[in-house]
């Protein structure tokens, strides 16, 4: 029962996630067809949203479309995360500065998770989108975040990474340790092809955000491209963090 009820709150949220890409009234055919759904638990589901309030059913189109509580139940996010839009002209001027992906993010547990994007336009861009998650043992963010932890709650997280299930890598402390104490060294992580070949990400810490959460700035892109750049976008950074979003 508990396996099903997960299961359902996945669909639920692929669906929510599918309207946001599509935009438009959707079918039960369409909503099946393109997340690969048993039309009959599709249909169950969709009524039991329907019912719930989150979508409204056209009986002449035979189509489904979310209501306004979707839109009302996370209207306080962006506020709680950006506060009166500090962080938004933060990324804002990173991007244009840099000319790469600009990327927010904030510790989940045993991962880094990107919480907002803005996309560059350059070739080999970031296509990632929101809720993507990078390890904190294998990836630029994950280490900017571990390097926020004393040295034995570190120890306690590397035991749960390579505890868990599926893990096939089993990470060493002098492993981890190397990239936390460069980036303390740095003050900022610089991965390259940590996740991806050839791919690699400056990143930062951002000054203590809104209910205590620890937030993280990164620009993405072409390692070639990062590493001839890298004074500065590094200075860009560490200025606009200062100008945006620093508190006295």
């Amino acid at each position: 029962m508990a396996a099903q009820a997960i299961k359902s709150a996945q669909r639920a949220f692929e669906i929510l996630e599918y309207f946001d890409r599509a935009r438009q009234p959707l079918a039960l055919k369409d909503i099946a067809a393109q997340l690969g759904y048993p039309p009959s638990s599709g249909s169950a589901l969709l009524k039991s949203m329907v019912s719930l309030g989150y979508l409204e059913y056209d009986q002449t189109s035979r189509t489904y479309f979310p209501t306004m509580r979707i839109a009302a139940l996370g209207s306080w996010v962006r506020e709680a995360l950006f506060g009166e839009g500090e962080i938004t002209q933060l990324m804002t001027h990173l991007h244009r500065v840099s000319g790469e992906t600009v990327i927010l993010a904030t510790q989940s547990d045993l991962y880094a998770q990107y919480i907002h994007l803005m996309h560059s336009q350059e070739p080999l861009h970031f296509a990632v989108p929101p809720g993507t998650r990078r390890p904190l043992a294998s990836s630029g963010m994950g280490w900017l975040f571990l390097s926020t932890h004393t040295d034995k709650e570190i120890e306690r997280l590397r035991r749960r990474i390579n505890a868990e299930p599926g893990q096939k890598t089993k990470f060493s402390r002098d492993d981890i340790m190397k990239q936390v104490n460069l980036v303390r060294v740095r003050g900022y992580a610089f991965s390259k092809g940590a996740v991806s070949r050839d791919a690699g990400i400056i990143a930062m810490l951002l000054p203590e955000g809104r209910h205590g959460r620890t937030l993280a700035i990164g620009v993405g892109g072409p390692v070639r491209r990062l590493a001839a750049n890298e004074k500065m976008i590094v200075s860009e950074m560490r200025e606009a963090i200062e100008k945006f979003v620093s508190h006295p």
